[in-house]
């Protein structure tokens, strides 16, 4: 659900951060939310003592399983762009 109304800020993504080990300062610095309008603000600290309470999770950096990531040296050999149905440029 959106919690921030004037930022349009999530509770999911509250609690991604909030999980990564961020408090609420930490997370209204980088969000913005609470703000503007500070309407949300309760229900935007509520989010993070929840996901505070259970624990942190590494929600952001996963060192148990690392993975070396190809990329492409041209978007046209990209998987993404070969998937979509894009026509040559003209």
């Amino acid at each position: 659900m959106i919690v921030c109304v004037c930022r349009r800020i999530s509770d999911r993504e509250i609690a991604r951060h909030a999980r990564a080990g961020m408090s609420f300062d930490e997370i209204q610095f980088e969000l913005g939310v609470a703000t503007q309008c500070g309407c949300c603000e309760s229900c935007a600290r509520d989010v993070v003592a929840q996901c505070s309470a259970t624990g942190p999770v590494a929600a952001l950096h996963n060192e148990a399983a690392p993975q070396t990531i190809q990329l492409a040296s041209s978007i046209m050999e990209s998987r993404a762009w070969n998937s979509s149905h894009h026509s040559p440029a003209a």
